[in-house]
């Protein structure tokens, strides 16, 4: 008997280990990527979902905002070409999406619930207006009228 118990114990121990690193992998991702990570939570969608949301979102401020004040956008958001390019593989922006319509259709297309869709755009804008302040939420707010 004790046999067993010892040899349960041995074999549940890499199971264990595998759990706390995936565990541990997911809090390192989150620390690298805390937009992704916040939209996961908050609103309850996949990885792929805020990433593709995020890069459709980004998708319009390019299309939207002066150069300038995109790359204000692009200075509070690492990895701006990536989600961007995340939002093409995934089959949420095959052209330009003109405005908060052409927006929400594309997170759509990422199986996003239409509650979410309604959330999104306002919670990436507080996110990023937080850190760059009322300029950028205002000039935020208005490129998704």
């Amino acid at each position: 008997m004790n046999r067993r118990i010892a040899l349960l114990t041995l074999i549940s121990i890499p199971a264990g280990v595998y759990a706390q690193g995936s565990t541990l992998g997911s809090l390192a991702g989150a620390l690298k990527d805390p937009l992704t990570s916040m939209l996961m939570s908050k609103l309850g969608i996949t990885e792929n979902q805020a990433k593709g949301g995020i890069g459709s979102y980004l998708t319009l401020a390019k299309e939207k905002l002066a150069k300038g004040d995109f790359d204000k956008v692009t200075s509070l958001v690492p990895g701006v070409t990536k989600y961007m390019d995340t939002a093409k593989q995934l089959g949420a922006v095959a052209g330009p999406l003109g405005n908060l319509a052409g927006l929400n259709g594309a997170l759509g297309k990422l199986g996003m619930k239409p509650e979410t869709v309604a959330a999104f755009a306002p919670t990436v804008t507080d996110y990023i207006g937080k850190a760059g302040g009322s300029g950028v939420t205002s000039m935020l707010s208005g490129m998704l009228k």
